[in-house]
């Protein structure tokens, strides 16, 4: 099977959680036996590597195409955006007419039998697609996207902002709608998006495909403690808003509550672009480390103790948890940052969402070295019954194979 992706990143390095969960389904469909294209934006923000399909040793079976496109935000786009346009300028910034031009002459030059476009913010070439292509497009629904922006505004103490991100969350809704009658089939990654975009009048196919992990980075049986005790450590992009806000959450509510308890306790944060302002307010705590984007995830998170994951707003699911459970990593998370992950609170991560909550769930886990390696054990062993990616992306490329016959 010939699968032409889209994608509005270069998935490589996957260092975030949107770069993982689309290189790991490439990289799952491809060792499932399809043949992969992706035709994949260049951007400020994520210029990426390319070539990784050699590296990983998948050049026969993955294509990779990258085309340059400006998304950074311009001041004076935004604000024409918002007086002329009813479309969000989050999508508006990810409308390249070189990717389109790109997009056409792989579909003119190669036969495929279906094309996948990894969000929301790709279905504005639909119409080209169709143009050009008469098979099956798939929408990977990473999350539900005004979801997200609804969310920021309800926490939203600034009365402007919480306008715009509420104005912002009506356009993308209506977006999400519109591109729901466009698609042939619906890919979300949690069962609860599914349900919520059907609910939105999405009314064809749906198959629910969790995000992978490749369990060999993870093939210790036992979990390590050989850790830094007593620490604790976010790891996520800190460009992005909904770990801004959990990470000032969690360092404001939390933190000095943990100290009092733990005076030796540390806290590292780590990610890519981090904001100067955010910068600061975190190193204005104490005992609080800012390591910026560190070059190995793995050996970073098993060096630490406890994840925490305080997502006030967001959608969808935190890959980070995922690769965090498959590493063996005892962690805590707020109710949003947990959501399609159907783990057992209080065995496999803890559930918290009050700061006396949270503060409660780190204590319990800081008494001993102990109580962090068996809640990290049980993770892994959850993590390896229901987030293989190897298991995940056959099964998905199954649905593809089955509908294609039809």
């Amino acid at each position: 099977m010939n699968i032409l992706v889209l994608a509005n990143k270069i998935p490589y390095p996957p260092r975030d959680g949107g770069a993982l969960a689309t290189y790991n389904m490439i990289v799952g469909l491809a060792m499932a036996g399809a043949q992969v294209t992706l035709l994949a934006m260049r951007t400020p923000k994520h210029p990426g590597i390319l070539g990784w399909e050699v590296e990983v040793g998948m050049q026969k079976s993955i294509e990779i195409k990258a085309v340059d496109v400006n998304t950074r935000i311009s001041p004076v786009k935004a604000l024409a955006n918002l007086l002329f346009s009813d479309k969000p300028y989050n999508a508006e910034r990810f409308v390249s007419r070189e990717y389109g031009i790109a997009l056409e002459h792989f579909l003119t030059q190669k036969h495929y039998d279906m094309v996948q476009l990894e969000g929301l913010y790709l279905t504005p070439y639909i119409g080209l697609i169709r143009e050009r292509f008469g098979g099956p497009i798939a929408l990977r629904a990473h999350n539900v996207e005004w979801e997200i922006w609804q969310r920021a505004s309800e926490n939203q103490s600034n009365p402007i902002k919480r306008w715009y991100f509420s104005s912002l969350a009506k356009r993308i809704r209506v977006m999400e709608k519109e591109a729901l009658r466009q698609i042939d089939w619906l890919i979300p990654i949690t069962a609860r998006d599914a349900q919520m975009l059907q609910q939105m009048g999405y009314q064809g196919k749906v198959f629910v495909s969790q995000v992978g992990y490749n369990l060999s980075l993870a093939a210790d049986d036992e979990v390590s403690s050989d850790f830094e005790h007593p620490s604790i450590f976010h790891l996520g992009g800190l460009d992005w808003l909904p770990n801004q806000e959990g990470v000032i959450w969690f360092l404001k509510h939390c933190w000095p509550l943990v100290l009092a308890k733990f005076p030796s306790a540390r806290f590292y944060v780590a990610g890519r672009n981090a904001p100067r302002w955010l910068v600061k307010q975190m190193l204005h705590h104490p005992n609080v480390t800012y390591c910026g984007e560190v070059s190995s995830a793995i050996q970073f998170m098993q060096s630490k103790g406890i994840m925490v994951v305080p997502i006030l707003t967001g959608s969808g699911m935190r890959v980070k948890i995922v690769e965090g459970m498959a590493l063996g990593k005892a962690i805590v998370s707020t109710t949003i940052g947990a959501e399609g992950i159907d783990a057992q609170h209080g065995k496999q991560l803890h559930i918290a969402d009050s700061p006396d909550d949270f503060v409660n769930a780190i204590e319990t886990l800081l008494h001993s070295k102990q109580s962090i390696v068996e809640m990290g054990t049980n993770a892994k062993a959850y993590a390896h019954t229901n987030f293989d990616n190897q298991t995940l992306t056959a099964h998905l490329l199954k649905f593809y194979a089955h509908n294609l016959q039809k």
